[in-house]
């Protein structure tokens, strides 16, 4: 796997408004983080998010079934929002934004990040095929 995906995670942060982007395993830890979020915070971000995504299926029934497919949880502030996606098996993409955000562009702009990064997260490393001396 590609160690270094936080590259590709400025993409979704080209949408005016957008402010910062973790990539989350399934069991909280923190996979790549945006450029302007401290290593710390992304931690503590990427713990929560992992939280928030177990409740959020959770609470399926609530919605009117237990078999429904979990698809994005949006968190409200009054200083804007954190948007939460699936991004493969066993990751999450985490967007928090000003309140003004575009929600349309930056959905979809997370979910064309997901699909790239759907690509680089099953393509397993290289290895080295030269002939040792």
């Amino acid at each position: 796997m590609n160690n270094d995906l936080s590259w590709m995670l400025e993409s979704a942060l080209e949408v005016p408004g957008a402010r910062h982007a973790i990539l989350v395993s399934a069991d909280g830890l923190l996979m790549a983080r945006s450029q302007e979020v401290k290593k710390d915070e992304a931690d503590t971000v990427a713990a929560a998010m992992s939280g928030i995504q177990s409740l959020s299926r959770t609470m399926a029934g609530f919605c009117g079934g237990t078999h429904m497919t979990w698809r994005q949880t949006l968190v409200e502030f009054d200083g804007g929002w954190v948007f939460l996606i699936s991004a493969g098996e066993g990751a999450y993409l985490a967007v928090s934004s000003a309140p003004d955000v575009d929600m349309a562009d930056i959905t979809f702009r997370m979910q064309q990040l997901v699909g790239q990064l759907g690509k680089a997260l099953s393509t397993p490393p290289r290895e080295n095929t030269g002939i040792q001396a």
